[in-house]
């Protein structure tokens, strides 16, 4: 049984040991993110988008095109390496070199594939910054899951418990999390700092504490994701940032994108078992690519 197969088997535990979805009723019934199996989110973009007043994310370097590989598929544009702005006023020296560095190689012509291009797990927040397969929710009263259809990425949120006191550190962090009225709220600490921020690179310390606030818009349709950001170690000032999604769910809400061979989208749900790590051709050999993660012994 392959990784996504066995995640998918435990998601349906989980399902039966709860009772499905349906584990809150009456006035204080949480937000349902999965109302069926086959409800999933996909996120408007692969860039934080700021607050509304006060500091926000790291933007896109100034007077460098941007074009992800959604507008690639939207309208053919050539895709070009993301290039964040060095200068922002959050980051700290440190950061702000580092960034600079990535962009001056991006500059002088060599490649800058992310991490997850090698299925390497791309940390909280940039769990937020997928943009094209959905994320699908599996919630209990102790955990809620959210995983990427895209291949082994996976959160969990363990609820109304406290941190650890001293979490050791992985890909995703220690992510707590409770529902205030129609918000679960996710608290991560712990997340591991070999990874980034956002797909400009933006670097972060063992210091990096998250809180996401994920509520339902639009009579259910939509989702958003208000995002707070503190570094002492990495950001000049805490800092706030917005993710939306759309819904998609068969018959009900499909994309609205029609396939095509630059596509990476598939039908609205249910979920798809897809590969990423099992590949072994490590993004083909292309030149500054990170190697496919393997392993010389089991993690069970």
């Amino acid at each position: 049984m392959s990784k996504v197969s066995s995640l998918i088997a435990g998601a349906l535990s989980v399902l039966a040991l709860t009772g499905g979805f349906d584990f809150a009723v009456g006035a204080d019934a949480h937000p349902d993110f999965s109302p069926n199996p086959s409800v999933g989110w996909v996120s408007a973009g692969v860039r934080l988008l700021p607050p509304a007043s006060g500091p926000g994310p790291v933007t896109a370097a100034r007077g460098q095109r941007q074009a992800s590989n959604n507008d690639v598929r939207a309208s053919g544009a050539q895709a070009v390496f993301a290039m964040g702005d060095a200068d922002a006023p959050i980051l700290q020296a440190w950061a702000r070199e580092r960034m600079r560095q990535r962009n001056e190689r991006i500059l002088a012509g060599k490649p800058a594939f992310s991490r997850q291009a090698s299925c390497w797990p791309v940390g909280t927040p940039g769990f937020l910054l997928y943009a094209v397969q959905p994320v699908y929710f599996v919630q209990s009263e102790k955990e809620v899951l959210m995983i990427w259809q895209a291949d082994h990425q996976v959160r969990h949120v363990y609820m109304n418990v406290p941190h650890s006191r001293n979490p050791k550190p992985s890909w995703f962090g220690e992510s707590v999390g409770h529902y205030e009225g129609d918000t679960l709220v996710v608290d991560t600490i712990a997340t591991d700092a070999r990874t980034f921020i956002d797909q400009f690179e933006t670097p972060h310390t063992d210091k990096l504490h998250t809180i996401e606030r994920f509520h339902m818009l639009n009579g259910g349709k939509a989702m958003e994701v208000n995002l707070h950001v503190e570094d002492p170690g990495a950001f000049t000032t805490p800092w706030d940032a917005i993710q939306r999604y759309r819904r998609v769910e068969p018959g009900v809400a499909e994309p609205a994108e029609a396939f095509n061979p630059l596509s990476s989208t598939s039908a609205a749900g249910p979920i798809l078992e897809a590969s990423c790590a099992e590949n072994p051709n490590s993004l083909f050999g292309a030149e500054g690519a990170l190697p496919i993660p393997q392993t010389d012994k089991p993690d069970f």
